[in-house]
């Protein structure tokens, strides 16, 4: 018999072949291609999320207000901010306004309301200058 015969001996295969290589690189065309696009989708989508709330939060808003103006719009409640606000009253009706004094009378701080500011400064810098320091 005859010895068996002998395969030849294949050197060993690139681990990184050209094939392989070329696809790495379209890979990584394409992926740089889409990152620009995919950036500006997401950045659009959250302007649109945030103009969505903006939206919802002035639809509020302004249902509040509607609420807010029939309420206004109503007559007697116009009657009674003109009575209120306006000090007015019917013509068949004797209106009595009460005046509250601030402080009584006598006191030092009335007498300085009608004089001139810069008296009124000077006047407050002598009495910071009276007092005692601790």
């Amino acid at each position: 018999m005859r010895p068996a015969a002998r395969r030849p001996v294949l050197a060993p295969r690139p681990k990184l072949t050209s094939r392989a290589a070329i696809l790495a690189i379209v890979l990584c065309a394409v992926a740089l291609t889409l990152a620009y696009p995919v950036r500006d989708y997401i950045a659009n989508r959250r302007q649109i999320d945030q103009l969505e709330a903006q939206n919802a939060q002035i639809a509020a808003q302004v249902k509040h207000l509607k609420v807010l103006q029939r309420a206004l719009a109503s007559p007697a409640r116009i009657e009674q901010e003109a009575r209120d606000d306006l000090h007015m009253c019917f013509p068949a009706q004797t209106c009595y306004e009460v005046i509250y004094a601030g402080k009584p009378h006598g006191q030092a701080g009335s007498e300085r309301a009608g004089a001139p500011w810069y008296s009124r400064l000077w006047q407050s810098v002598a009495e910071a200058d009276a007092t005692p320091s601790r």
